[in-house]
């Protein structure tokens, strides 16, 4: 019988997410738990894997393609021919059951953390009524009168006679009406044929000579243009919201980190380190948790009705991606020793380049660091990460003269620049914190002193 797979809600209530790439195609085989289909959600680019065992019979959404939770994406045929409707990915198993003719019913085997969950499709209702005149629709359908048929490709959006044969998306079937180009009569050089603005803009004789979108096998001429969305998007919206709600502070302070850099060079010869990368951010980031320690007011969140202050820390690491801009954290690293607490850095920079991290990963910050030092910079004014009322940037380590002891020296030196919401830290505690966090990167042992 023919299954369909709708789009699962991932976590934390997303409502749509884009397909960025198939692992598979019509008439591939595929099993239970494979991997089938990379989706990029606000949060995340998250691997879904498949529900049923069988063949594919038709991928349902295209690559670029943004659909909503629970919109069939796939359908797969299976070797059951019992006549049951499709079914849906369900939160968790259920056993075989006997029905009221005393057949025995199968149940499909589930995927647990993944399916569409019954409020996905209540916390935003559609705004178009439903065809009986209104009422809210049941999440869960009746089954059909008859055999399931054979799935074909469903549009994102109701098209015009005769459109529903071609693969395309959304803006790009509006410019075809306004340009009077018939779709089903073009082949499309997108992914999976699917038909791109390029295509209808080459088919009406409008495509402009100089500017080229960014489609697949076409290289970008005198303009590029890059669609906004996913994690880019999200993180556009986060960091604009951060900016002109919570009043930023920015404090700067230049640091003599000879000790710490050769504090850094023992620690890479101890076996405990052995298979780690350690570099000056580990002592940084030991460094600002002990100041939270001492300073906790720092490590919490304004919900305009009270603060919650955390007396856990989760700390992200800003991390610059091909997909934009994200700060995955690590869990607890407050309870990590230091030896834990630098393989858990270098996972978690491993996922993030790799575009693995989870929606977990990317939840939950209490206070954040940016090191922007790797790109040969000084120091800059970070934008807060939302939810959170801290950001310390660490900027790049350099040789310069110093004074120490009266005389004038060439010393290893950094320059820490930490921003603050200004209703949840005034200047005093911004400036205590930010000075503990000197203080411990000047002389190391102080970490231990003040822990």
């Amino acid at each position: 019988m023919l299954r369909e797979f709708k789009l699962p809600d991932v976590g934390e209530g997303l409502l749509e997410a884009e397909i960025v790439r198939w692992h598979v195609a019509p008439g591939d085989t595929v099993k239970v738990n494979q991997t089938i289909v990379e989706i990029e959600t606000a949060k995340a680019v998250v691997e879904l894997p498949c529900p049923f065992e069988g063949t594919v019979s038709a991928l349902m959404a295209a690559e670029g393609q943004t659909v909503e939770v629970g919109t069939p994406i796939i359908s797969v045929r299976t070797g059951d021919d019992d006549g049951a409707p499709p079914a849906e990915a369900a939160p968790e198993a259920a056993p075989e059951k006997t029905g009221k003719t005393g057949k025995t019913e199968k149940r499909e085997p589930v995927l647990v953390g993944y399916g569409v969950k019954a409020s996905a499709t209540r916390r935003r209702p559609r705004k178009a009524a439903p065809a009986n005149g209104g009422g809210t629709q049941a999440t869960v359908s009746a089954p059909p009168a008859h055999p399931a048929r054979p799935a074909t490709p469903v549009p994102a959006v109701p098209a015009a006679p005769g459109e529903a044969r071609a693969l395309a998306k959304p803006p790009v079937r509006k410019l075809a009406r306004d340009l009077g180009v018939d779709l089903t009569t073009l082949t499309g050089t997108g992914p999976h044929g699917s038909i791109t603005r390029a295509d209808v803009e080459a088919a009406a004789g409008t495509a402009p000579p100089a500017v080229h979108r960014r489609e697949a096998g076409r290289a970008p001429g005198r303009e590029e243009r890059i669609p906004v969305r996913g994690v880019r998007r999200a993180t556009a919206q986060a960091m604009v919201a951060s900016a002109f709600t919570a009043p930023h502070v920015t404090e700067f302070l230049q640091v003599d980190v000879t000790a710490t850099m050769e504090a850094v060079g023992r620690l890479r010869r101890l076996p405990d380190f052995a298979d780690v990368k350690v570099s000056p951010l580990l002592l940084v980031a030991r460094a600002l948790m002990t100041a939270v320690k001492r300073h906790p007011m720092v490590n919490a969140t304004w919900t305009d009705e009270e603060i919650i202050v955390k007396h856990y820390v989760n700390l992200g690491i800003a991390a610059a991606t091909e997909r934009g801009l994200i700060v995955p954290n690590v869990k607890d690293a407050d309870a990590l020793s230091l030896p834990e607490l630098a393989h858990a850095l270098g996972e978690l920079t491993e996922r993030a380049r790799a575009g693995r991290c989870t929606p977990a990963d990317l939840s939950g910050g209490t206070i954040t660091i940016t090191n922007i030092g790797v790109f040969g910079v000084d120091s800059g004014t970070p934008i807060i990460n939302p939810g959170e009322v801290a950001i310390l940037a660490f900027g790049q380590i350099r040789d310069m003269p110093w004074v120490v002891d009266g005389q004038l020296a060439v010393r290893k030196v950094t320059t820490l620049a930490l921003s603050f919401d200004h209703r949840v830290v005034d200047g005093e505690l911004g400036s205590r914190m930010l000075r503990d966090v000197g203080d411990m990167l000047e002389d190391p042992l102080r970490m231990l002193a003040w822990s």
